[in-house]
């Protein structure tokens, strides 16, 4: 089938990472790219031998089928809209809103229109997640029944060059971090049914160390420490802490404890990373083979959008799944706001496993 033309709004820190995620898959054709700052989207567009786009003539062109939105989380709502009110397919950087109000409205207005809606991480699709999941299908620990996920850091502000957006409506570690490590259980567990959260704000302002903005103060509006349980409808529990108030750890990433056994799996901004399995038979911890590539990158999970556009089957990095991530992180700051557990209202079916064994730059048999 003829590749499906793809256009960037947004052309900030990770928009590079798009443009190599993407080139190796045949059904996606990054053609495009557009920003507010048009002298921004052509310096780009030059770099890499794009299209350069104003906002309005890219949703208006009859030669893009696919928009990744890679604006700032602020903007994910009204900028994945518009794309999907111009017609086109959406693929959308995480998180997908900033609140359920406007991911459901993302949701229904997508499917209104006949259009795909994709929201990243796409990480799980790599090796290592994807690895996890086969261990876990193939029973080698059982059914799962607990896992563990640790995101804690001390911030953004010490390296990135526009840290203060991370401390502001929209970021902190749940919404930024969270969902790698949310999506990962999904992918693993299945549905979240329920959830507990505690929060707080350690530190009222932050002090910038980054060559960028180093000596500036940043506000923080957002809680910076979230522990909680998640509850699957599988039975399942998960512990998560995801936090900018911690300088060291010596926590896993993820762990999956089974009736018959435990899995280690990476770091799900990631897409490899060592997996290793416990067995109750002798209690040691051993590597497992990858199954799956690691030669894969962001982008995949548009990639992945375009083999199921052509083939009709659902896509795996989905809306619904972004969606449901979004559910429980309010329902996690509601929690802890509220005092008491949360129902999560929203459910997906678990996402298609990719199969083991394909070359590079391919998702499907």
């Amino acid at each position: 089938m003829k590749p499906l033309n793809v256009g960037i709004i947004g052309t900030g820190n990770i928009a590079p990472a798009y443009i190599r995620g993407c080139e190796p898959f045949e059904p996606i054709n990054v053609t495009a790219c557009a920003d507010l700052l048009i002298d921004r989207a052509e310096t780009f567009a030059k770099e890499h031998g794009l299209a350069a786009y104003s906002v309005e003539d890219m949703l208006a062109s009859d030669d893009i089928d696919i928009v990744i939105n890679l604006t700032i989380p602020a903007a994910h709502a009204e900028v994945s809209l518009q794309i999907i009110e111009a017609g086109k397919h959406a693929y959308c950087e995480k998180p997908l809103a900033l609140n359920r109000a406007d991911g459901k409205k993302i949701i229904d207005t997508a499917e209104a229109k006949g259009v795909r809606m994709g929201c990243a991480p796409d990480t799980f699709l790599g090796g290592g997640g994807q690895t996890a999941r086969k261990t876990i299908d193939d029973g080698v620990i059982g059914k799962p029944v607990a896992a563990t996920a640790f995101f804690m850091s001390h911030g953004p502000e010490g390296w990135h060059p526009n840290a203060g957006f991370y401390y502001l409506k929209g970021g902190g570690p749940l919404f930024d971090m969270g969902p790698y490590y949310i999506t990962t259980l999904i992918n693993l567990m299945g549905p979240v049914a329920r959830v507990a959260g505690s929060a707080s704000m350690t530190f009222k302002e932050r002090l910038a160390t980054s060559e960028a903005l180093n000596g500036q103060i940043l506000p923080v509006e957002v809680n910076t420490h979230i522990a909680g349980t998640l509850e699957f409808e599988s039975g399942g529990i998960a512990t998560i802490i995801t936090s900018f108030d911690v300088w060291g750890h010596h926590m896993p990433r993820i762990e999956i404890y089974g009736e018959e056994g435990s899995l280690s799996v990476p770091d799900p901004n990631t897409f490899g990373g060592v997996v290793q399995a416990l067995h109750s038979d002798d209690g040691a911890w051993r590597d497992v083979q990858l199954t799956h590539t690691t030669n894969i990158g962001r982008g995949a999970g548009v990639a992945d959008m375009a083999y199921a556009i052509q083939s009709g089957r659902p896509h795996r990095a989905s809306g619904a799944l972004a969606f449901h991530v979004l559910d429980i992180m309010q329902a996690l700051e509601e929690s802890a706001e509220q005092g008491k557990h949360i129902d999560i209202e929203s459910t997906l079916d678990q996402p298609l496993a990719v199969p083991a064994g394909l070359s590079d730059g391919v998702l499907d048999e």
